[in-house]
């Protein structure tokens, strides 16, 4: 499966390179930017004042009571809608993030590791805008760090705070941050996880089958290196493995073949993984614009008929939540 590519219906006057992005120190400045791009992109597009009217309902669906459908909005749109009851408006929204070592590589003069923490701390930052509480788990071969879902200025800066920490560890445990979350949110919500998945998937199946299985939705966001996708190396090399410290020889123009069909198998597996639970899968490359990324993420999430609220004094708003 290739990496996400620009969607046509989003002007790319808007997007901001990944690399001039980077050169923002500070990561909420960062997600400000993404989010306001965002927003700016969104405005143009013909997608700019879709939800305005509807921020208030969700898209009717095969077995919901005829009784609540809104025929005002059916006469201004000829689409049926209902009204959202009070447990439908708040979103608790949990990142979990990969920091682990092998995140620290780069080939576009920023590693995977800035590039995950800066979409996490987008989504953040606008859910933050919404009105919805968002938490964070960081992890490596281990928790690192955890903060609960909350809506509090004190609490986005401590977020981002946990976000700016380099990536470290020595190994990638994928199971680990998933029973936790399953452990401690109980209220059902939005989970997402965004790591490379450069690690065995054979655990990863059942942990997120639990967390499904709790009612959460679940969004995958796998962040590549262009390096890794393609192994795009000349020279014959010794490589070590960032986490195991492991070396091997390698001539790239010999490997090449064989590196890339075992990354697209093992893609493939976690893609399907998701497919067969229902849960959002996005693969994206570490120089693709964040705002593309956001893009498709609430896109995604407005196909299956759950809405995002407009974000208060925003240039624009849409309609949207996850899944790809």
């Amino acid at each position: 499966m290739a990496a996400n590519f620009p969607n046509p219906s989003f002007p790319s006057a808007s997007l901001i390179s990944p690399k001039a992005l980077m050169s923002i120190r500070n990561l909420e400045l960062r997600a400000r930017a993404v989010v306001e791009g965002f927003w700016s992109g969104l405005h143009r597009s013909p997608y700019h004042g879709f939800s305005v009217e509807f921020t208030e309902y969700r898209q009717y669906t095969p077995g919901d009571d005829p009784r609540h459908l809104d025929w005002r909005v059916f006469a201004r749109s000829d689409r049926y809608f209902i009204k959202k009851f009070e447990d439908e408006t708040n979103l608790r929204c949990h990142l979990l993030t990969d920091q682990s070592r092998s995140m620290a590589f780069g080939s576009v003069g920023h590693t995977k590791a800035e590039y995950a923490s800066t979409l996490a701390a987008t989504l953040a930052y606008f859910l933050h805008l919404q009105g919805d509480a968002v938490g964070l788990l960081t992890f490596d071969e281990r928790i690192r760090d955890y903060l609960p879902a909350r809506h509090r200025t004190s609490h986005l800066r401590q977020l981002m705070l946990a976000l700016e920490k380099p990536a470290g560890g020595t190994a990638t445990d994928l199971v680990a941050p998933l029973q936790r979350i399953t452990e401690l949110v109980r209220k059902r919500g939005l989970v997402t996880l965004i790591s490379d998945f450069l690690a065995p998937l054979d655990r990863l199946e059942s942990s997120l089958t639990n967390l499904a299985a709790c009612r959460h939705e679940v969004v995958v966001f796998q962040v590549l290196d262009p390096a890794e996708l393609g192994f795009a190396f000349e020279q014959a090399a010794v490589f070590r493995d960032a986490e195991t410290g492991r070396t091997l020889y390698v001539d790239p123009a010999a490997a090449r073949k064989s590196y890339v069909q075992k990354l697209e198998a093992h893609c493939t597996a976690l893609r399907r993984i998701c497919e067969k639970l229902g849960i959002g899968y996005h693969r994206l490359a570490t120089d693709q614009p964040l705002e593309l990324a956001l893009f498709d993420f609430l896109q995604a999430r407005m196909q299956r008929g759950k809405l995002v609220k407009p974000v208060t004094g925003q240039r624009g708003s849409i309609s949207g939540t996850a899944n790809t």
